[in-house]
């Protein structure tokens, strides 16, 4: 099995949530890592460093 972006989402989202429910204090926190991420993603930061 290959592991793409595009799989990691569903992952990371339920992950995500989880830690919301447990801890709310901590949305501020995802949302903006998330937010960081799909920037640097959608830049092709991860493609040049392959």
């Amino acid at each position: 099995m290959t592991i793409t972006l595009s799989s990691l989402q569903p992952i990371i989202a339920l992950a995500a949530g989880v830690l919301i429910l447990i801890m709310p204090r901590l949305l501020n926190y995802i949302v903006a890592f998330y937010l960081i991420a799909v920037g640097l993603i959608g830049l092709g930061v991860f493609r040049a460093l392959s």
